[in-house]
């Protein structure tokens, strides 16, 4: 799964980045924790064909949902039955959107997975910033406030990477990201986009167990510890 992740990027890089034409938010300041529940920038089909960028709340919230709380239990969304499940199937179809990042976290069990977690932070070498495939609603109920929710898609991690954990967000490579996003598309275009994934240029390095309070939204928390376990996809 992926449950947390860093983006600081400054908004003017994002939005060059990401080749946005319309910017729905005014400021971005870097966060290093960024948690279920919380707001996150995200990029979505503009009406005139360009891309907007906005904030969107992490936890897919499905339409027909009458309790908004149930977000909390749709952060991810695997993405070889996501096209299938009732809960994201109409916004796999139509509803596409690219989560910006520069890194995630992943969590590796203790032997027998007994005892202490240990956390790494999954990142390009260079620090770049990539998107993690998403999906999107709009929730409305009653006199309730609308809430725009994302989830993250998730993909079996590569062989390097699964001494961490067996799961990775999907990394669209650049070149999918418009097809990823076209609403008329449909299914077989979010499904031609996830075969465009980039999962082996990444780094893991051994971080501070900081980053396991959701409240503690630092640098340090993606810094690797002195002496700490790296893994490489070379």
């Amino acid at each position: 799964m992926c449950g947390r992740y860093t983006l600081a990027l400054p908004l003017g890089e994002l939005v060059e980045v990401f080749d946005v034409d319309h910017v729905a938010l005014d400021h971005w300041p870097p966060r290093y924790n960024l948690a279920p529940t919380q707001e996150a920038p995200a990029v979505l089909a503009g009406p005139d064909g360009g891309r907007r960028l906005g904030l969107m709340r992490w936890g897919l919230v499905p339409r027909w949902a009458e309790d908004p709380s149930i977000g909390s239990r749709m952060i991810n969304a695997r993405a070889e039955t996501a096209g299938a499940k009732p809960a994201f199937r109409d916004a796999f179809r139509r509803r596409r959107c690219l989560i910006p990042a520069d890194g995630f976290y992943e969590w590796r069990a203790g032997p027998g997975r007994q005892g202490p977690k240990t956390p790494f932070h999954i990142h390009r070498p260079d620090s770049r910033p990539f998107a993690m495939a998403g999906l999107w609603e709009r929730w409305e109920h009653g006199d309730a406030e609308r809430l725009f929710t994302f989830t993250i898609l998730t993909v079996d991690a590569p062989a390097w990477l699964r001494p961490v954990h067996h799961r990775m967000p999907a990394v669209l490579s650049p070149g999918a990201w418009d097809l990823w996003l076209d609403p008329e598309g449909g299914t077989e275009a979010g499904e031609e986009a996830l075969g465009a994934l980039e999962s082996d240029r990444f780094v893991a390095r051994e971080v501070s167990t900081l980053v396991n309070r959701p409240s503690n939204d630092e640098a340090a928390c993606r810094e690797p510890v002195p002496g700490g376990e790296e893994i490489t996809s070379g």
